[in-house]
């Protein structure tokens, strides 16, 4: 991999210092997980509604990030831009095929070295759950069993003795990266998870425990995802069930839009599990849960979709309220951990075996049911491959606030459900929403007027009526695609039709609502009706402020963050060098969707060279190409003795976003890249966004660099 070490000259000096997010104990007097260090090795345990540090509740915020797909020179600035996100916990694969791709071969350096980035979470407080397969899927190659292991003809992901005996030896090469690193140790490592996806029976993931606690694992708490059902339960109390939803899936078999049953993430229901994920392996799902003893379990998610990656035959194009509305409904329906997959993005390491990518596709032994980028996982998350800024970072950062400041008092509370739970695509006949209280007044209102391709309408003369009270005033309308929280009963508010972000150093902070009356209702009588936005210069009453939907995203927050773009984008010279020369024929692979093009295909593209400033990679600078076309390749042009060689550094399936691209991991002195896009054909058998350009053929508008702070 081409890792340019320059990146660190940076020193952090951008990085912002998120003074308000360690400020959640002086609110309500329990701790986050990530407030400083000094929770490691805590006593942490769990109910059937949350997480428990030293008896106190809390609500996590995890966020997905892959370690061996990041540059291990990136790894600290990344997960503090985490934490200012608002992430309390991290969870991570560890990818079987990255660390022992040849047999006997295991490399624990550089980007693939756990214990490195383990070290680096513990310096900055942030808690870990591995997830520690052996099967993990994560769109790598087999699920991310080597190669060798699926030839061996021992039956994967089974009881089989000598799959066993290899997950052991995997699980005891695990261990050696994270001895000293658990939590009772003082270390991040507070649970581990067992395989991924498995719907077999009870008694292989308990097989895997057993082999990880004879190794030496003793952590507070073990999960499992809880979906597929299994085929046979494993006892209560073994592994939390970990459940997910997204927007849409790259997954499915279809090629139409809106296709599947994704539109039930967007409504308010008690149903743990989705009928969505995985679709192309699980087939129908129906919603039930995992076991009897599900609602005994707090309501945890592992994979609530912080956006989605395009397969070759799916282009999924992802909006930042995807991300955000579907977060409400989750906590709005009983939630108390959301975990996002993914929350940053990647790019898959290069593998050791020549003229092989680490990549899922259709050609692949095992877990082939998807053709996906060669080396980008960008996911169009919060925080892409690079590490870049995307908008819905900010959008989820104020639930977050939220949920730290908010978190006590909203985990045990209950989930009430005024509004049908089982809707048709597109129900527009009705608001969607619910509430949580407790054994006290206090309560949240949980609002979600937003379906992906739904174009739901505003809806008037609204009013609710929650723990005996009813507000607003007066009916209002909420608008479309809206999604919001309102505090009844808290922190002396009978009510609000504003979302209550943060308490902070004695401050309340609400944001307004576009479109929605403001109206605050407080215990001592008083009532501010149609109250403006004011910011965090000047109450609206004594200690509230009420602030727009931009600061409530940002509040607390010193400098800008690093990843965020800063000045006007600097074009870049580029010139086509060749047109394509021979359309190719797409083909269906095993799974019945198109095949992905192979390195082969690439002699015929068109073929551009983009011209770098000399200075491009001497700051943090990200390339911008916008193109249309099938599937583009970019390459970096290095000099190697008397002959010129091409590296491929990054891939795109084109969704009618721009291809983007670090330059700061470029090789040293390399300021030459070209670029092969394959052309768009009539007809093909892809579903394409209705945001990308199909014209047949291809092209490149323009190339230019923007830097980031």
């Amino acid at each position: 991999m081409f890792t340019n070490q320059r990146f660190t000259h940076m020193k952090l000096r951008h990085l912002l210092t998120a003074v308000a997010l360690t400020g959640a104990i002086a609110a309500n007097g329990a701790p986050t997980l990530s407030d400083n260090a000094s929770v490691f090795g805590q006593p942490v345990t769990w109910d059937r509604h949350s997480l428990l540090i030293n008896g106190q509740r809390l609500c996590g915020v995890m966020g997905e990030v892959h370690y061996s797909r990041i540059p291990a020179s990136e790894w600290r600035q990344e997960v503090q831009k985490m934490k200012a996100g608002g992430i309390t916990m991290i969870a991570c694969y560890v990818f079987w095929n990255h660390i022992e791709e040849l047999e006997n071969q295991f490399d624990w350096s550089g980007q693939r070295n756990l214990r490195a980035f383990l070290e680096v979470c513990k310096e900055e407080a942030l808690p870990v759950v591995l997830r520690m397969g052996p099967f993990c899927h994560g769109e790598v190659r087999n699920g991310g069993i080597p190669d060798w292991v699926v030839a061996s003809g021992c039956k994967l992901r089974s009881e089989d003795e000598r799959f066993l005996a290899y997950a052991q030896r995997l699980y005891r090469q695990i261990f050696t990266q994270v001895q000293g690193l658990q939590w009772k140790d003082g270390g991040p490592v507070v649970a581990a998870q067992f395989d991924n996806e498995y719907g077999g029976h009870g008694s292989y993931l308990l097989a895997l425990k057993r082999i990880a606690l004879a190794i030496g694992f003793d952590l507070p708490f073990y999960t499992r995802t809880g979906w597929p059902e299994l085929a046979s339960p494993v006892p209560f109390g073994e592994m939390i069930p970990l459940y997910g939803d997204y927007a849409d899936g790259f997954w499915d078999r279809s090629t139409r839009e809106g296709a599947g049953t994704y539109y039930k993430a967007f409504n308010f229901h008690a149903q743990r599990t989705s009928t969505a994920i995985a679709s192309e392996q699980l087939k129908q799902q129906e919603g039930t849960s995992s076991n009897a003893g599900a609602q005994q379990y707090p309501y945890f998610t592992c994979e609530l979709g912080g956006g989605m990656m395009q397969s070759y035959h799916r282009r999924i194009y992802t909006y930042p309220i995807d991300a955000y509305a579907m977060a409400v409904v989750k906590l709005g329906s009983g939630s108390n951990l959301l975990g996002y997959y993914m929350y940053h993005g990647g790019t898959n390491p290069y593998s050791k075996i020549a003229g092989m990518y680490l990549n899922e596709t259709q050609r692949c032994l095992s877990t082939n049911y998807n053709d996906m980028p060669a080396l980008t996982y960008d996911f169009q998350a919060p925080l892409g491959e690079f590490g870049q800024v995307n908008p819905h970072y900010f959008l989820l950062r104020k639930l977050h606030l939220f949920m730290q400041d908010y978190g006590t008092l909203l985990a045990p509370m209950e989930a009430v459900f005024p509004c049908a739970q089982d809707i048709k695509q597109r129900d527009d006949s009705h608001l969607r929403w619910s509430y949580r209280r407790g054994d006290g007044p206090e309560a949240f209102v949980f609002v979600n007027n937003y379906e992906r391709f739904a174009d739901l309408s505003a809806k008037r003369g609204v009013q609710f009526t929650v723990s005996g009270v009813t507000f607003p005033s007066k009916p209002v309308t909420i608008p479309a695609a809206t999604a919001c929280i309102f505090p009844v009963n808290v922190d002396g508010i009978r009510y609000a039709t504003a979302q209550l972000i943060a308490h902070r150093d004695g401050k309340i902070f609400l944001e307004q609502i576009p479109g929605i009356p403001t109206e605050i209702a407080l215990q001592d009588g008083k009532v501010l009706k149609n109250v403006k936005a004011r910011g965090t210069a000047k109450p609206v009453y004594q200690n509230i402020y009420l602030i727009d939907s931009e600061t409530a995203g940002t509040l607390g927050l010193e400098q800008p963050v690093l990843g965020t773009t800063k000045g006007a984008e600097q074009p870049v010279s580029f010139t086509r060098l060749n047109e394509a020369s021979a359309l190719r024929t797409i083909t269906v692979g095993a799974k019945k969707v198109a095949e992905e093009p192979t390195d082969a295909d690439f002699e015929a593209a068109a073929v551009y060279r983009i011209d770098l400033p000399t200075d491009s990679t001497a700051h943090q600078r990200l390339l911008r190409i916008h193109y249309r076309g099938d599937v583009a390749r970019l390459y970096a042009i290095t000099q190697e003795g008397d002959a010129k060689k091409a590296h491929l550094i990054d891939d795109s399936f084109y969704n009618g976003l721009p291809f983007l691209y670090g330059l700061w991991r470029l090789p040293e002195g390399c300021h030459t890249l070209e670029l092969r896009i394959l052309p768009l054909q009539k007809e093909m058998p892809v579903y394409f966004p209705r945001e990308a350009d199909t014209t047949p053929g291809e092209a490149v508008t323009s190339v230019s660099i923007q830097e980031l702070f």
